[in-house]
């Protein structure tokens, strides 16, 4: 399993240069190696790239990628009531894009943040918009819908 994970997340570590810039992701693919971990050495292991293996990596992706954007969110937040660095919106985007816009959208009605800027709430929903299409792109390529 761990190394179905490696196999799926180091090229996009390795690849795109935005995901090699955002620490919020590396803190999410940090995450991913070690429930892989765990998961292996203490529930049960599977060969590497079997079935199971990546619906469980989908499962532990979309909790963490949600936590982790939801925690970017935040610490954004934080940092715009202190005058401190912020968290860029290109990161933010990203990481809504790559399934965490649940987070996104909960950190947004917790905190109150990022609801008002009209240019950063157009992005945000076109992120979901892409996201969308690309599971059906995905889906449609896989024969697993035909509409």
């Amino acid at each position: 399993m761990l190394l179905t994970f490696l196999a799926v997340l180091a090229p996009l570590l390795a690849l795109v240069r935005p995901l090699q810039r955002n620490a919020f992701f590396v803190i999410y693919f940090a995450l991913m190696i070690l429930s892989a971990y765990i998961t292996e050495s203490y529930f049960f292991r599977v060969a590497p790239f079997y079935h199971k293996a990546f619906l469980l990596f989908i499962v532990y992706h979309l909790f963490f990628i949600n936590l982790v954007t939801f925690l970017a969110y935040g610490v954004d937040k934080r940092a715009a009531v202190r005058g401190a660095w912020r968290v860029p919106e290109a990161q933010l985007h990203t990481l809504e894009f790559l399934g965490g816009w649940i987070g996104a959208f909960l950190a947004q009605k917790i905190f109150r943040h990022k609801t008002q800027k009209k240019s950063y709430r157009v992005m945000f929903w076109l992120m979901l918009v892409l996201q969308i299409a690309a599971v059906y792109i995905i889906l449609h390529y896989l024969k697993l819908i035909n509409f």
